[in-house]
């Protein structure tokens, strides 16, 4: 079995936990060797502090101890930030890609790249493409063709029509819907409900159904 550490100890990475633990019922693949955090001194109310085992300090002096890392961060711009990170701390440790055993893809035709991560109950037909670092949260379903770009984040609930292509560093709200052949541009965000019927250029917020641009409002 392979020794992986998962990188955040909040939310997200019990989830990334409770993955490996599923998918080794189903063949025994990974030890889970810890959480590790950029930061001990930021660690919050929710994270996961008895299994912390250290930093990115950490990780250099134990590289012996670490093939995989997986990262259990839900923000798509620190997930790409982090993955970096670890490359150049561990430039040659594996970073898997991660499905739970309940999710249902037409795995002949679906592809996976590194460090992509795939919660439970998510539903792909067929095509399905994650770039690198990708995450799709618990419930999620990505139709036919559809592609989630580097480090982008699908969140429960939401609905990827046929054809969509999401972007680099794209946050997909909880039960948004992403109508058919649409594409959402790089480091934008789909807010929580919303129903995107037009195309979303990159760098903006849309929110409300339909999906329209957010404008930020000042105060005086």
């Amino acid at each position: 079995m392979k020794r992986i550490i998962v990188l955040g100890a909040g939310g997200m990475a019990r989830e990334v936990k409770a993955i490996i633990r599923e998918i080794n019922r189903v063949a025994p693949t990974w030890e889970f060797a810890g959480y590790v955090v950029t930061d001990l001194s930021a660690l919050g109310p929710y994270d996961s502090r008895d299994e912390i085992v250290g930093d990115y300090g950490w990780l250099h002096t134990n590289a012996s101890c670490v093939d995989a890392v997986a990262v259990g961060i839900g923000s798509p711009i620190t997930r790409l930030k982090v993955s970096k990170q670890i490359r150049d701390v561990l430039p040659n440790v594996e970073f898997p890609a991660l499905i739970h055993p309940t999710a249902h893809v037409d795995f002949d035709s679906a592809q996976f790249a590194e460090g992509t991560l795939v919660c439970s109950g998510v539903i792909g037909t067929v095509n399905i493409v994650l770039e690198s670092f990708a995450l799709c949260n618990f419930g999620c379903t990505l139709g036919h063709e559809a592609r989630i770009g580097e480090g982008s984040v699908v969140n429960p609930g939401a609905n990827i029509s046929g054809g969509v292509r999401i972007g680099r560093g794209v946050l997909i709200g909880t039960g948004a819907q992403i109508l058919q052949y649409r594409s959402i541009g790089d480091n934008s965000t789909v807010g929580a409900g919303a129903v995107v019927t037009h195309d979303v250029p990159p760098g903006v917020t849309v929110v409300g159904i339909p999906a329209k641009r957010k404008l930020t409002t000042f105060n005086n």
